[in-house]
């Protein structure tokens, strides 16, 4: 989750060197033996650089949002902690979090133009997570997929009750394949049992945040398995008619939301089925759909996507990759979740699922925005968005887990669900 819940885009912006400001990082709290600590990191991929520091320099860290001198966070430190930061410290720390391009400024802007220009040169989107979150070896990634599918955890070999149904379609997880891929594989069983289109909408939380509402790619995506082809026809339109659905799409090049679900996708339709995807990535929030000037741009997209989909004449399924609840301290809660907090956290889960099963999108964002989103549902916009652009008679949760993301039991919720 983001170390600044606040996009930097609503920050006026300040002189950096007396307000300097930390990037949309992501963080985690980790123990070793008594010493508790932070290690911070850059979810966009612009900085391969992991930063550890103990709580009090973790407390620097999150007072640098663009708002508070130096002078500002040595005053609330000095009253936090009863003692003196020593201006050299403060020094160093800055300037090694400018190092590592974990602070906005003139420097991190130039890296992040050098690596726009050098993704939208490349001649195809390179695979970011193959030999880290799954294997990078083609019979070696067939193999564990499959292994997914015949897990205990995973989908029965009986065929599905919608068998040759045309599938509209699919929500999977975007946790770690290798502890969530059974989970994964009762998504995609439905699609290989179903009808299958060619074309497929790829939707995914931007977990490194979007200055925008979404962002789209063209870019073609390489996989251990072969190269997965965009449907131009498509991005072609989008790019016309609103071209600002571009201006992100660096967002793609370490976003693991999308490249997880494509080994399944390409598996399940086999290796002779030639098929195209949409890449798209999203960043807003049910309560952001309260103010009218963000819900005007969501509509604006989904209606601009749902043309260039209509006039492709192709018929299309919905692949969303999503998380649900994130609970526990490495989310901002106080303390770690317990037993009783995670069954809770289960029941109102499957509570805010039925409004996604009986595909009511609206009543599924107010459900969140009743509740504050005080669980954190990153899975948020894509859900919507599939929501908004299928016409599907039945909606139904597969299956539903969770995954431990901390040494503190942080928890994050996830399903697999199939529309038809």
């Amino acid at each position: 989750m983001p170390l600044i819940m606040e996009s930097n885009a609503t920050i006026t912006a300040k002189d950096s060197a007396q307000y300097p400001l930390l990037r949309n990082l992501q963080f985690s709290p980790i123990k070793e033996g008594e010493e508790q600590y932070v290690v911070l990191w850059d979810p966009t991929g612009l900085s391969k650089e992991r930063l550890v520091l103990p709580l009090n320099y973790f407390f620097i860290v999150q007072h640098l949002d663009g708002e508070h001198t130096l002078q500002d966070i040595g005053a609330i430190y000095l009253k936090r902690f009863g003692e003196f930061l020593m201006p050299n410290k403060v020094e160093q720390l800055l300037a090694d979090l400018e190092m590592k391009f974990f602070l906005e400024g003139q420097r991190t802007e130039q890296a992040l133009q050098q690596a726009l220009e050098n993704y939208r040169l490349a001649p195809c989107r390179l695979p970011q997570f193959a030999g880290r979150s799954y294997e990078a070896d083609a019979a070696k990634l067939r193999a564990q997929i499959k292994g997914f599918f015949t897990s205990k955890e995973g989908p029965e070999i009986k065929a599905s009750e919608h068998a040759g149904t045309p599938i509209k379609g699919l929500v999977a997880p975007t946790y770690e394949l290798k502890h969530a891929g059974p989970i994964y594989a009762w998504a995609y069983k439905e699609l290989q049992d179903a009808q299958q289109p060619d074309l497929y909408v790829l939707i995914g939380t931007a977990h490194a945040g979007l200055e925008q509402i979404v962002t789209v790619t063209d870019k073609d995506f390489e996989t251990p398995l072969g190269l997965v082809k965009v449907e131009r026809s498509v991005t072609d339109h989008l790019r016309a008619q609103m071209p600002s659905a571009f201006t992100e799409e660096l967002a793609h090049q370490n976003e693991h939301a999308l490249e997880f679900q494509l080994p399944f996708l390409q598996e399940s339709l086999g290796k002779e089925r030639p098929f195209t995807i949409v890449p798209v990535l999203t960043s807003f929030s049910a309560d952001s759909l309260r103010d009218p000037q963000v819900r005007a741009q969501v509509e604006t997209f989904l209606q601009t996507l749902k043309d260039a989909l209509a006039a492709s004449g192709k018929p299309y399924c919905v692949v969303v990759g999503a998380e649900l609840a994130h609970i526990g301290m490495r989310y901002g809660d106080a303390a770690p979740p317990t037993d009783f907090s995670f069954h809770r956290c289960m029941q109102i889960d499957l509570e805010m699922l039925k409004h996604v099963e009986n595909r009511d999108p609206e009543e599924f964002a107010t459900f969140i925005q009743k509740e504050n989103d005080q669980r954190r549902i990153s899975g948020f916009s894509p859900i919507y968005s599939l929501l908004r652009l299928i016409q599907a008679e039945s909606g139904q949760v597969l299956r539903y887990d969770r995954g431990i993301t901390d040494q503190y039991n942080s928890t994050v919720t996830y399903a697999s669900m199939a529309f038809f």
